[in-house]
């Protein structure tokens, strides 16, 4: 792809729509600043990413354009960028100090003890939720199923609230976040740049962060748009409607 076609092709599609700079903006609550960079492939402006991703699949998803096939367009002419940057000429490359490979064997010493103990606790997340899951489906199987033609009461709720809401929070600057996970406080602190955590709900979430631009929000895989304006607080309630194309 040819470079400076990505951006040109999102505005071209924007203004094909006859959706103007501020329609985009509030509907997709992404800021000027951020769309901008996109159409006139301001690298420099743009967070990389997940954060670039989730903006270009909100612009893609509110203009109805494919996002997958958009988003590749995206990821290549960000690396074409990357590629055409020069590289930085040292006058002397210094020898590397005499502690540098006891450092590297320490380090990577680290590395594979983090790695055992996170999957050791990822087992031990995963086979609690299969257990888990395992008993509501036996539970549920020694219940009376409910004589043709007739409903019992409530029947509708229980069948919406079986399903569960899987949340993916990610920072991109340290911010402070508050998470309800129906009507329960799950979270209420500080988070650094660089967090990922997950959570889990069977009929909705309710999020709220000190900073919109500093969290990237994920239920069930699919990426949702911003908590608000960069820069200003934000709320957003997240259910099962959210997950509907």
């Amino acid at each position: 792809m040819a470079r400076g076609n990505f951006g040109e092709r999102l505005k071209r599609e924007r203004e094909l729509r006859e959706v103007s700079m501020d329609e985009l903006t509030k509907a997709t609550r992404i800021s000027t600043r951020f769309v901008q960079a996109l159409e006139n492939e301001d690298w420099g402006k743009l967070p990389g990413g997940v954060f670039g991703h989730g903006f270009v699949r909100t612009i893609a998803r509110y203009l109805g354009l494919n996002e997958e096939a958009l988003l590749g367009e995206y990821d290549l002419a960000r690396a074409e960028h990357l590629a055409a940057a020069p590289p930085k000429q040292e006058d002397r490359i210094p020898s590397p100090p005499k502690w540098l490979p006891v450092a590297a064997v320490l380090l990577l010493f680290i590395l594979v003890a983090g790695l055992f103990f996170a999957g050791r606790y990822g087992w031990r997340r995963y086979a609690a939720y299969r257990a888990s899951r395992k008993s509501a489906a036996a539970s549920s199987s020694t219940q009376p199923l409910p004589q043709a033609g007739s409903s019992s009461p409530g029947m509708a709720e229980r069948d919406s609230s079986a399903a569960i809401l899987d949340l993916s929070v990610s920072t991109s600057a340290a911010t402070r976040v508050r998470i309800l996970a129906d009507d329960k406080l799950l979270l209420d602190a500080e988070l650094p740049a660089g967090e990922n955590r997950h959570f889990s709900a069977n009929q909705h979430f309710e999020v709220t962060a000190a900073d919109s631009s500093a969290v990237l929000l994920e239920l069930n895989g699919k990426a949702m748009p911003p908590l608000g304006a960069p820069g200003a607080s934000g709320t957003m309630v997240l259910s099962q409607k959210d997950l509907r194309p």
